[in-house]
């Protein structure tokens, strides 16, 4: 959406919901169907299939920098 530099209200509309409910996609405080993961993959102009790799690619970042930081603070921990 970003790249597109649309506003989360104006992309939430092209999406067709609610603006609230787009932050809260985007916060990842909700868990959306596959209806409304079409929706907004149509909004972007993308395959659903296109949505979808880019949220693992996140989700995997996210796992690797919290596996890594739990490595450094397991090892900055002093052997008993």
């Amino acid at each position: 959406r970003e790249k597109q530099e649309h506003s989360q209200e104006a992309f939430a509309v092209l999406a067709g919901v609610h603006r609230t409910y787009m932050s809260s996609i985007e916060l990842g405080k909700v868990e959306i169907s596959i209806t409304i993961a079409d929706k907004v993959a149509e909004a972007l102009r993308i395959p659903l299939s296109r949505l979808f790799k880019e949220v693992e690619k996140q989700v995997k970042a996210e796992q690797d920098k919290s596996l890594a930081k739990k490595a450094e603070t397991s090892s900055a921990e002093p052997s008993k």
